[in-house]
């Protein structure tokens, strides 16, 4: 549906209907920002490696995942906030610390104000998207708030490409700085606009868990401290030790925290339903394999195929056109074939696509990769509306916010951890495939690393080790996505075996 279609109604007056237009192209765009964000970052991995900041291969796996992580487990607190003091006023405010985090992106001159810049900037992230929406639904009549809903739905898909193409654009200027200080006017101009353009609705006196958001944040960076920190740091060390154990005991927590509070961040009862907790672990599966593949895609481009910075955001593209072309068809292969058959071809086809990404080497033709980033859009495209409405159908009308606020802390933890995975086992595997007097000149992690150690000569030695990391990662993604596929629909087919059988 067009953007006209959407606003278009005779019996609105004109102005009204250009104001409803107007709030709906900023709207999107603050979404497309937000999300367009992670995967320009990936682009820039291959630059940052080489820079003067000079990281480890954690290092630019944190890079990528600090804003990711602050994103996914603070968006239900945004949208909270929101609720309280004012979405239009929260909106603004994630869109202040967005830039601010930019900024300090661009300018960081050390790894760890870098990281705190991406921090900064994750949290104007979750304080933005949810309250987009919630702007919106106020702002248009009832009639149109479904349209409106899959309108700004598909923004978080569009968002992506955009991501990919705007961000190899920027990048393709020579510093990865450019790509977070571009992203400071625009989020400026944005929140002018926001502030022009958006109404103010009203406030709700909806009670905030803070206890609730730091204890989900701790856990989850503690276990993403687990799972990056591996291969460099070994994975008997204390570091990783320590933070799988701090994972478990905060997570525990946690639990037991939103247990006993009136008003939960996030009520862990929820997941009682089988519906709602199979919905939730699939998205969260689709994502991981999603987010691991931007992540391994943006270097093989540009290692393996000798591809510039704007041709790898290029690159991505064929994945995309399944979602934008398929994505109105699903519905109705739903009704023929039924929910279950449906998701569980769409973990086949994501599954299947990331195994064949994994036999691609760099003599493989571009057309052939392109093949199977089609096979694993197809996947994506199956996937989301379905485990969308999975996840709206399993709760009541009443809590179609905590369904919301689900989806986009599911699909954003699912991201943080495709790439914490794949960051690890491409690192690990990388530094194995080396030739051994590679690896003595300096115990190299990244090929940025492994580049200043070798002569000019041996690059492809070092690319080499590279793409053998690379489908070493995609391969054991491709295979937990398959296996968490099965986790989501068996149960659902043993339940309604067991239900006939009693019959």
């Amino acid at each position: 549906m067009s953007l006209n279609e959407l606003i278009r109604d005779d019996a609105v007056p004109r102005s009204r209907a250009y104001s409803q237009r107007g709030l709906l192209v900023v709207i999107c765009s603050c979404v497309v920002l937000v999300v367009g964000m992670v995967a320009a970052t990936n682009l820039a991995v291959p630059m940052l490696a080489a820079s003067a900041l000079r990281p480890s291969a954690s290092a630019l796996v944190w890079i990528v995942d600090t804003y990711v992580i602050f994103f996914a487990c603070l968006v239900i607190p945004g949208g909270a906030a929101g609720d309280r003091f004012g979405r239009k006023g929260v909106l603004l405010a994630g869109l202040g610390l967005f830039a601010a985090g930019a900024l300090l992106s661009a300018a960081a001159p050390n790894v760890a104000l870098l990281l705190a810049g991406r921090a900064i900037t994750g949290v104007g992230a979750a304080a933005v998207l949810p309250n987009t929406l919630a702007v919106l639904l106020h702002a248009v009549p009832v009639e149109r708030k479904a349209a409106t809903i899959a309108t700004w739905a598909s923004m978080t898909g569009i968002g992506g490409v955009i991501g990919n193409v705007g961000g190899g654009a920027i990048l393709s200027g020579g510093s990865w700085r450019w790509l977070f200080a571009a992203a400071v006017p625009i989020s400026l101009v944005l929140g002018a606009l926001v502030a022009r353009v958006a109404p103010v609705s009203p406030r709700h006196e909806r009670r905030l868990d803070p206890l609730g958001a730091l204890l989900l944040v701790g856990a989850s960076v503690a276990l993403l401290v687990g799972i990056v920190e591996g291969p460099e740091a070994g994975w008997s060390s204390m570091p990783v030790i320590a933070g799988f154990v701090c994972a478990a005991v905060l997570f525990l927590t946690w639990t037991v925290v939103e247990l006993k509070v009136e008003h939960p961040l996030l009520d862990p009862r929820l997941f009682r339903l089988p519906g709602l907790r199979s919905a939730c672990l699939g998205m969260t599966a689709i994502f991981f394999g999603m987010f691991a593949l931007f992540y391994v895609n943006a270097s093989f481009l540009q290692y393996g195929k000798g591809f510039s910075v704007l041709l790898t955001g290029l690159g991505i593209i064929p994945l995309t056109v399944p979602i934008i072309l398929g994505a109105r068809h699903v519905g109705r292969l739903v009704q023929r074939i039924g929910l279950d058959a449906t998701v569980a071809l769409a973990f086949v086809f994501v599954g299947g696509g990331l195994l064949g990404l994994s036999t691609s080497g760099a003599q493989t033709p571009y057309a052939a990769y392109a093949a199977w980033l089609v096979i694993t859009g197809i996947g994506v495209t199956l996937a989301l509306p379905t485990l969308s409405g999975a996840i709206a159908g399993s709760l009541p009308p009443a809590q179609a916010g905590v369904g919301a606020g689900l989806q986009a802390t599911t699909r954003e933890f699912g991201s943080a951890l495709g790439v914490a995975v794949i960051g690890t086992i491409l690192t690990a595997r990388f530094v194995a495939a080396l030739p051994p007097d590679i690896r003595a000149g300096g115990n190299p992690h990244t090929v940025a690393q492994a580049r200043t150690v070798t002569a000019p000569e041996r690059a492809g030695d070092v690319v080499a080790a590279f793409i053998s990391g690379a489908d070493a990662g995609l391969r054991v993604v491709g295979i937990a996505v398959l296996g968490l596929g099965a986790l989501v629909v068996l149960p659902s087919l043993l339940s309604r075996g067991t239900g006939r059988a009693s019959a």
